[in-house]
């Protein structure tokens, strides 16, 4: 009978047992009690009732889910195969994306969690379908990797809020974008050509800044030398205007302290032509010979009256 009562003991403490949960660093846990919502708890032990009375669900929060939509070979038959859309120039292309989301809410996720993927593909699907439909399929194949990651981010996030699945969307790629197998090839030299053509005009770029800076650098050298060819021919003509000034100031003055040396030779001048008047003042142009001057004959001596 002891044995029965140890062995129901036994029993009923691994029972009770079962209402211990260890909750991990990252995660929360969602208590459910006989159904309803009791709390959410963070990392450490959690001491509830017993299995059948709490349900805990551990939910890692801080891990990154994924969900892909693509397009599947197997469906190429149907009617409209998944991860296959139309262009707005009524050209076919297959997209495979990737949409990456985390918990942001443990209780909505514990309630409406399972309906996460399914919502997230039929998001993304839509998504797909709006933005490569208004688009030609030139626009879509080149631009598309780059430009609508973050449009199906912003997207797939407004439209899975109303329902509340406690996700947050993180990222989003876009893994392979190319058009049907049929015309693949004539895209890719589509799309080498246009590639060409971005690198040609990149360098047509390169090479027009490059111009426009040796053209500034030699604009800045020729308004230097010029402002330098300016400067020194004013400054010459300074030195020259100043040199002037200083000639006319002092003729000015040599002017004024010879004027009694100019009635002077004024008067000599009028003795002079009396002197030669009166013979007694002869020029020396009378002897000048081929010989040069001379003057070993002298002129005859004036008589007396």
């Amino acid at each position: 009978m002891r044995w029965l009562l140890a062995i129901l003991g036994l029993l009923a403490v691994g029972y009770w047992l079962t209402g211990v949960t260890e909750v991990r660093p990252g995660e929360q846990a969602v208590v459910r009690r006989f159904g309803r919502l009791a709390g959410v708890r963070g990392p450490g032990l959690w001491f509830g009732l017993p299995w059948g009375m709490d349900r805990v669900d551990r939910l890692a929060i801080d891990r990154v889910r994924r969900v892909t939509v693509g397009y599947q070979a197997s469906e190429a038959e149907s009617a409209s195969p998944q991860g296959q859309f139309l262009t707005g120039d009524h050209n076919l292309v297959n997209v495979d994306a990737i949409v990456h989301f985390t918990i942001s809410n443990a209780q909505d996720f514990a309630i409406h969690g399972h309906l996460a993927g399914d919502m997230i593909s039929r998001a993304v699907e839509a998504a797909l379908r709006e933005w490569i439909g208004h688009r030609g399929i030139d626009l879509v194949l080149v631009n598309g990797k780059a430009t609508f990651p973050a449009v199906l981010v912003k997207s797939v996030q407004s439209q899975t809020a109303p329902y509340e699945l406690g996700i947050e969307i993180q990222s989003a790629d876009i893994e392979a974008l190319y058009p049907p197998e049929e015309v693949k090839h004539a895209f890719d030299e589509v799309t080498r050509a246009q590639s060409s053509i971005e690198t040609r005009q990149q360098e047509a770029r390169q090479d027009s800044a490059r111009m426009m800076r040796e053209s500034q650098s030699d604009k800045y050298r020729i308004e230097q030398e010029t402002e330098a060819y300016v400067k020194e021919r004013v400054d010459l003509a300074r030195a020259e205007a100043a040199r002037f000034e200083l000639r006319l100031q002092q003729y000015d003055r040599q002017r004024s302290a010879n004027y009694l040396a100019g009635i002077w030779w004024d008067e000599i001048g009028k003795l002079f032509t009396r002197l030669r008047e009166s013979g007694r003042l002869d020029l020396l142009d009378n002897h000048l010979g081929k010989d040069g001057l001379d003057i070993t004959v002298s002129p005859a001596v004036p008589k007396r009256k």
